[in-house]
């Protein structure tokens, strides 16, 4: 007879006696020699097992409860213990749930960034520099996995097709992904934090990003409304500088806001935000900076802010602030404050702007720059120079040094009296 057949029979009810009740699996683990024993997960093992429990209950549309993963387990072939089937159950939940394994790091109140390269190569930045966390992944499928679920929350589209995107996660964390081919090797994911509550100046010196006393010039250029940019590197901290100071303008006065991502969090109690929109997959709806700075203006703002100047929208920032829109601001990428005026002109020549078109408006509408730098040695970010604009006979717009960062205070360079007979109007005696 065979094992089917044999299996049969042995279902049949039998004449004049009840069908015997079929084996029920114990919920407790069987005793050795059994051939039940659970097994432990070996970390080889792991992936396989994810990927076909994960498979079994998108098949249910189902939640990985400990009782459903423990069945798929057992249709797999695999009786687990419970400290084994609950592993199996934190490793899906965190693949299912906020940022999965990375959840934790980005909970942390200092970690401003978090850097995924591979399976084994998570970063973060604490403020003091990037540093090696053990937070592992399974596999470089893992990393994609999450990627693209956290793309799908922003309503972005992440796949072979598109293996990039930048998003605005629905709590304000910033992501940008790259998957291969684009990448090499495993997909890589940056998380910029963004927090709910904007630092003040007093932190900012405490901090070591203002020294001592600098917050009284910083409040007399505010005073005064003087137009600035803040300029530095990638993660110098110009958007954590930049909501402080909009914490000090007037209760008042009406901020419109116009970001490429909605980042900045400023503590003020009249701010409208605008940010802008890629294209959907049709090609159409994509809504640029260079849109939003033009209906920004027709929102009667008090203080007009680009998040990030980089591109055509220069053109339509310096116009506003020649037109009586004083005490804009923005942020711009920028080794140093001598370089503005350069970077200024590059990004107006991509608007058709000539040159000298460019440098007569720039004279006319920034009168400030306030340039950070992050420490090489510590990785603290600090408020390095502040610059003040002139412009030479020729007509051509250079910087001139009017601070720089000190232990002690701001220490005075050339254009220290220019930047205070142009905070004169505030108050002198803030000088």
């Amino acid at each position: 007879m065979s094992p089917a057949t044999g299996g049969r029979a042995a279902m049949a009810p039998l004449p004049a006696t009840p069908a015997p009740a079929r084996p029920v699996v114990p919920a407790r683990p069987a005793p050795p020699g059994t051939g039940l024993a659970p097994a432990a997960v070996e970390p080889a093992d792991l992936p396989e097992l994810l990927e076909a429990v994960r498979l079994r209950l998108a098949e249910e549309g189902a939640e990985p409860t400990p009782g459903r993963v423990a069945a798929a387990l057992r249709d797999h072939g695999r009786l687990l213990g419970d400290s084994a089937v609950l592993s199996v159950v934190r490793a899906l939940r965190s693949e299912l749930v906020g940022a999965g394994p990375l959840q934790p790091l980005l909970a942390e109140p200092e970690v401003t960034d978090v850097l995924v390269n591979g399976p084994a190569e998570v970063w973060v930045d604490r403020g003091r520099g990037l540093e090696r966390t053990t937070v592992r992944f399974t596999d470089t499928s893992a990393i994609r996995r999450l990627a693209q679920r956290l793309a799908a929350a922003a309503g972005r589209r992440l796949d072979d097709a598109r293996p990039w995107a930048d998003a605005r996660l629905p709590d304000g964390t910033r992501m940008h992904a790259v998957l291969p081919p684009v990448v090499v090797g495993s997909p890589c994911l940056s998380l910029r934090v963004v927090r709910r509550r904007a630092y003040t100046p007093t932190e900012l010196t405490e901090a070591g990003t203002l020294p001592p006393g600098g917050e009284r010039l910083l409040r007399a250029i505010l005073a005064a409304r003087l137009s600035f940019l803040i300029t530095g590197g990638t993660g110098s901290g110009k958007s954590t500088l930049l909501a402080a100071l909009l914490g000090l303008v007037p209760p008042d006065e009406r901020i419109v806001l116009v970001e490429d991502s909605a980042e900045l969090r400023p503590s003020h109690p009249h701010v409208v935000r605008l940010e802008t929109r890629p294209a959907n997959q049709e090609g159409a709806g994509r809504i640029t900076l260079h849109d939003l700075v033009r209906q920004a203006l027709r929102m009667r703002p008090d203080r007009l802010v680009v998040g990030e100047v980089r591109g055509r929208e220069v053109t339509e920032l310096l116009s506003a602030l020649n037109t009586g829109h004083d005490g804009g601001c923005g942020t711009l990428h920028a080794n140093a404050a001598a370089d503005v005026p350069a970077r200024l002109e590059a990004l107006g020549s991509t608007a058709g702007l000539p040159r000298a078109a460019l440098h007569s408006q720039l004279a006319a509408a920034l009168s400030v720059v306030l340039h950070l730098v992050r420490d090489r040695s510590s990785g603290r970010r600090r408020l390095a120079e502040i610059h003040v604009l002139c412009q030479d006979d020729t007509g051509l717009v250079h910087t001139l040094r009017a601070a720089r960062w000190a232990p002690e205070g701001f220490a005075r360079g050339p254009g220290w009296q220019r930047l205070a007979t142009l905070c004169a109007p505030s108050d002198g005696d803030l000088l």
